[in-house]
């Protein structure tokens, strides 16, 4: 099992000198027998986040323990069923669903829905990374309506250049310690500029602070003011995907303010989805979502009862053992 943790399953079968199918199945077994032992007897604290299967809008959901960093739960679609498949998984490993405390997750509807009806204790926190995600589609969109709209006056705020309009994008994107010398002008030229682009990136940015001024203030009370400020800016902007940002936010105000000044799960989850990413890379070749879960769960749910390497057993043997003659010491080779 550790080789298919390192490496990915074609490159493994070709080693072990199986069949790709035969290695998936051992996959699966082994995995299902270790996530049969598995406690979640401790879980409190949730995240809950979908990734693409592959092309054509397949998606798996996973549910993670941000507490003990590990997956828990992993099952394909991004429904609120998906909640109630984690919920029966939870119980079935022991699990108390009335001791979740907090779930962390995106603005699905879906998600929201799921967990409103089947954990309705826990207080949900929307995260930082999806919020600021949101506002990076919103001046996305805004640049490419006014690119499509008025090429003309783009060109002649920012240059006739053709590669002014790729380090335009880039440079609202980036933070500015990242820009090159030619998004630097770029973006020097935007901010003195009366492009509609120039205000979204403005907006974008002023959220960003407004999360930077929450987490140094530390208080839901001023969290709050700040972010109905932002909001209420983004509605008079005149900029049709802000003012559905600013209303999306304004219907999950509390969510969002504890996303705010919960810092504990933000890294963790972008961290999480590299991780997937990385899973399926190692699952290239699969065809089906469950072989794609269970490399996952191998890779991420840190599960205590798979089986142990035989290889790496008697190479630790091998490196232990000592043989003595006469009070000396010395190695195998020389025996």
């Amino acid at each position: 099992m550790s080789l298919c943790q390192t490496m990915t399953v074609a490159e493994t079968a070709r080693l072990l000198r199986v069949t790709a199918h035969r290695l998936w199945r051992s996959v699966g077994h082994y995995v299902a027998v270790a996530r049969g032992k598995d406690d979640m007897s401790e879980v409190k604290l949730i995240g809950i986040d979908e990734t693409s299967l592959r092309r054509g809008h397949q998606y798996v959901t996973v549910v993670h323990d941000l507490d003990a960093k590990r997956l828990l739960f992993a099952t394909e679609g991004r429904d609120h069923e998906t909640v109630v498949a984690f919920k029966a998984d939870l119980i079935a490993h022991g699990g108390q669903p009335q001791r979740i405390e907090h779930v962390c997750m995106d603005m699905g509807q879906a998600y929201i829905k799921g967990v409103t009806e089947q954990l309705p204790q826990a207080q949900i926190s929307f995260d930082r990374f999806h919020v600021i995600a949101l506002a990076n589609d919103a001046m996305d969109k805004v640049r490419k309506l006014e690119m499509a709209e008025h090429p003309r006056v783009v060109r002649s705020a920012l240059g006739t250049e053709r590669k002014t309009v790729r380090a335009l994008m880039w440079g609202m994107r980036r933070d500015a310690h990242s820009w090159t010398a030619r998004q630097r002008d770029t973006m020097y030229l935007l901010q003195r500029s009366r492009l509609k682009s120039a205000r979204a990136w403005r907006l974008k940015e002023a959220l960003r602070d407004t999360y930077r001024h929450a987490v140094a203030a530390n208080s839901a009370e001023a969290a709050q003011a700040a972010l109905e400020r932002w909001i209420s800016w983004a509605r008079r902007s005149r900029l049709e995907p802000f003012k559905k940002l600013a209303l999306t936010l304004r219907e999950r105000l509390p969510g969002v303010v504890r996303g705010m000044l919960d810092g504990r799960s933000n890294a963790y989850v972008e961290a999480m989805n590299g991780m997937l990413q990385q899973a399926k890379r190692a699952a290239r070749g699969f065809r089906s979502a469950a072989n794609f879960i269970a490399i996952a769960y191998l890779r991420m749910s840190k599960l205590a009862h798979l089986p142990v390497n035989p290889l790496q057993a008697a190479a630790k043997r091998s490196v232990s053992i000592r043989r003595y003659r006469g009070g000396r010491q010395v190695s195998p080779k020389t025996s």
